[in-house]
């Protein structure tokens, strides 16, 4: 995974891009009606229910905007929230919170969808080892916040992005003539370029498995589109030798008999891919 300096880069670079888009050359609304120096006062308004993220991130930005902006936080990151709930406060120049609204809003109700949708897929494993991991089909230009989402909602990142960890799956095996060829010439690559990541492979079938297996470098095995006795096949396979990932059409129904196969981690892109935002307004007081 990324380092913490990374991370805080990507969420500089989310924030500035933001305010570009939506800011631009001025919010002429504000200027217009607003004097200069006028203070004001607003709450984050919760109108649905679910696990409320972003507040940090909210945070981050009304600083960016305008430094001198103060939030009182009531409710943290990865509560429970209901309607009618206040989140924050915000106080200062109104023109600065005015700017900072849209942008505060649609992060956080993205965010916080995600992050109740994990913790529903979370809650339905309780009980077994497995644990829920998101993927890469995320927004562009907002991957950070949508991970950052996940693990508030108590999931897990999988990977960033391309560079942090290899992952060969079944184009690369096609491409590359077979699973032991495409593992190989991953290793020769890491040692020729010194990198120090790891490979997890996708496996199609149990012969893949066994041939997977003879690498001692592979760090977990994708078991993609098996069904139930399938799965539980290939876990007892894998033998503990590497750790081990379910993926491919699991969903709610489904998410529960998946883990009790004994897999250590089930993927969805679902998680980020298929939410609708959480309800919430920023109101004047």
């Amino acid at each position: 995974m990324i380092s913490p300096e990374q991370f805080e880069k990507e969420l500089e670079l989310i924030i500035t891009n933001a305010i570009r888009e939506d800011i631009g050359e001025g919010d002429h609304t504000s200027l217009s009606c607003i004097p200069k120096e006028a203070q004001g006062k607003a709450k984050l308004l919760v109108k649905d229910t679910g696990i409320i993220a972003g507040v940090e991130f909210a945070k981050k930005v009304f600083h960016h905007v305008d430094p001198e902006l103060e939030v009182e936080t009531l409710i943290n990151d990865g509560s429970s929230v209901k309607y009618g709930d206040i989140v924050f406060f915000v106080s200062g120049r109104s023109q600065s919170i005015l700017q900072a609204e849209r942008i505060v809003l649609n992060a956080m109700q993205r965010m916080s969808a995600i992050a109740t949708k994990t913790w529903f897929f979370v809650d339905l494993l309780k009980g077994t080892k497995t644990r829920v991991l998101d993927t890469r089909k995320t927004t562009p230009g907002i991957r950070a916040l949508e991970k950052w989402a996940v693990t508030i909602g108590g999931g897990v990142n999988h990977r960033f992005a391309l560079y942090d960890m290899m992952m060969i799956k079944d184009n690369h095996i096609d491409f590359a003539g077979g699973v032991s060829q495409a593992i190989t010439k991953a290793e020769e690559y890491l040692r020729e370029k010194n990198i120090d990541i790891k490979i997890i492979v996708e496996a199609r079938s149990l012969e893949e498995i066994e041939e997977i297996l003879q690498h001692d470098s592979v760090y977990r095995i994708l078991i993609d589109n098996f069904d139930f006795d399938q799965t539980k096949a290939a876990v007892k396979l894998i033998g503990g030798k590497c750790l081990t990932e379910s993926s491919g059409g699991i969903n709610e129904e489904t998410i529960r008999q998946y883990a009790e196969c004994g897999v250590d981690f089930i993927s969805s892109g679902a998680l980020t891919h298929s939410v609708y935002n959480m309800d919430l307004s920023l109101k004047a007081i």
